[in-house]
C-alpha cells in the first residue's frame, strides 16, 4: 500500500513547526501527529495507550510512514506535544477544517466553552483548561477552539477564536456571557450575523427586553409588530412547548449594538407529569427579518455544541477523565480529540453511529486509512 503520509488531513500539518532542536529529532513530527490521530479514532486516551497502538500496528504504519527510529515512547509523545505550539497548531486545524465547508450553506455557528475537568495540576497551582470552541450545527464540525489563558475567561479568548474563523454568512450563536458590543461588532465585521442571549449581566437591556415581551407584546400590543412561532416534542413522559415571538422593531438599540436588526424571546414549557415548569429567555440579533420560525430554529440549534460535541467528548472520547496536564498537552490533545471527531463524523461509507465507527477503524486498516486521507 503506497499511500503519501502528507496525503488527506496530513498536508494541513506539514508546515508546523517541530519544537526541538534538529539533533534531538529521531522521530518525524508528521509521522506522531499520523498516529496520534489514528490512536485517538480507533479509542486511546492518553500518551501510552497512543504508544502501545503504534506499536501493535508498527507493520501497517510503515507501509505509509517514514518512522526512520520504530515508534516513540509515550513520553518522547508527551514530551513533544506539551511543547508544540498550540496557536500554530490551532491555525493548522483551521485552514484543514475550511476546506471541509460547504461552499452552498449559511452555517449556524455555536460559541461555547468546556472544561478540561482533570487537566488542573495542584503541584504547580495551575488551574483546569477551559477551551471555547466554535461548533458548525449544519455539518457536525468543529471550526475551531482556543484556550483561555489562566485567570481569565471566555469573554477575553472568544475574539481570538472569531479572529480565526471565517464567517462570512454565517450566525454566529453564543450564550449571555458573550452578550458584549465588541463581540457583535467583530461578527459583523466579520460579515456574519449574530444571535446573543440576554441575561442580567445586561441588566438594563435585560429590563428593557422583559417590559417589552412580558408586559407589551405579552398584552397582544399592536404598536409594534411582531412574528410568532410555536412547536412541541417530548418523550418519555416529558412534553415540552417552545413559543418565539420576534420583532424587526430594534432601531432603539442601534446606538450600543452594531447592526442590531431584531429581538426576540423564546418561552419553554416543560411539563412532566403534573410538574409544569415555564422560562423565557430573550435575544438579540443583527438579524434584519428572521421570521419566527427561523429564530426559533437557530436558538435550539445553539444547543448543537452541548449535545453533538461536548457530550460525545464527554461520553466517547472521556476527555473529563484524562490527566495530562504538561506544558500544552492538555491542549493539544483536546485538538487531537477534535480532529478525530470531525474525520469520524465527515465519514458517510459507513452508516452507524461515533462509536462503532471508531471499533471499525481499529479493525480494518482500510477504513482507519480512509479516514485519515480521504478528501471529505
Amino acid at each position: 500500500m503506497d499511500v503519501c503520509p502528507r496525503a488527506g488531513i496530513l498536508r494541513y500539518f506539514a508546515e508546523l513547526k517541530d519544537p526541538r532542536m534538529n539533533r534531538t529529532r529521531k522521530h518525524e513530527l508528521p509521522d506522531m501527529i499520523a498516529i496520534a490521530i489514528c490512536a485517538l479514532i480507533c479509542g486511546a486516551d492518553g500518551w501510552t495507550q497512543v504508544e502501545q497502538f503504534a506499536r501493535c500496528k508498527l507493520k501497517w504504519f510503515r507501509t505509509f510512514l517514514h518512522l526512520p527510529n520504530g515508534i516513540p515512547s509515550h513520553d518522547t509523545f508527551g514530551r513533544v506535544f506539551a511543547r508544540l505550539d498550540p496557536d500554530a497548531f490551532e491555525r493548522c486545524f483551521v485552514r484543514w477544517v475550511r476546506s471541509l465547508a460547504a461552499d452552498d450553506a449559511t452555517p449556524l455557528v455555536a460559541i461555547d466553552g468546556k472544561t478540561l475537568r482533570r487537566s488542573f495540576d495542584n503541584a504547580a497551582g495551575a488551574e483546569a483548561i477551559h477551551m471555547i470552541s466554535a461548533y458548525c450545527r449544519d455539518n457536525q464540525t468543529v471550526l475551531g477552539q482556543v484556550a483561555c489563558e489562566a485567570k481569565t475567561n471566555e469573554i477575553t479568548a472568544l475574539p481570538k477564536l472569531l479572529d480565526l474563523l471565517d464567517l462570512a454568512g454565517a450566525v454566529v450563536t453564543a450564550d449571555a456571557m458573550h452578550c458584549q458590543t465588541d463581540t457583535a461588532k467583530r461578527i459583523v465585521n466579520a460579515q456574519g450575523d449574530y444571535i446573543l442571549q440576554v441575561k442580567d449581566n445586561q441588566p438594563q437591556l435585560h429590563e428593557d427586553l422583559k417590559l417589552l415581551f412580558d408586559s407589551g407584546l405579552g398584552n397582544d400590543c399592536t404598536s409594534v409588530p411582531y412574528e410568532e412561532a410555536e412547536d412541541t416534542d417530548g418523550g418519555h413522559g416529558r412534553v415540552e412547548t417552545r413559543r418565539c415571538r420576534v420583532t424587526h422593531e430594534a432601531g432603539w438599540l442601534a446606538d450600543r449594538w452594531p447592526g442590531i436588526g431584531s429581538v426576540a424571546c423564546v418561552e419553554r414549557t416543560r411539563e412532566v407529569g403534573r410538574e409544569c415548569t415555564r422560562t423565557r429567555h430573550y435575544y438579540i440579533s443583527s438579524l434584519p427579518t428572521p421570521t419566527a420560525e427561523q429564530m426559533l430554529e437557530h436558538t435550539r440549534g445553539h444547543w448543537s455544541v452541548e449535545n453533538s460535541l461536548h457530550w460525545v467528548l464527554d461520553v466517547q472520547f472521556r476527555e473529563d477523565d484524562r490527566r495530562i496536564r504538561t506544558g500544552h498537552a492538555a491542549e493539544n490533545f483536546s485538538r487531537l480529540s477534535r480532529i478525530a471527531l470531525n474525520l469520524l463524523k465527515a465519514d458517510t461509507t459507513k452508516k452507524v453511529g461515533i462509536q462503532t465507527k471508531r471499533l471499525c477503524a481499529g479493525w480494518d486498516h482500510d477504513y482507519l486509512l480512509h479516514l485519515l486521507t480521504a478528501e471529505h
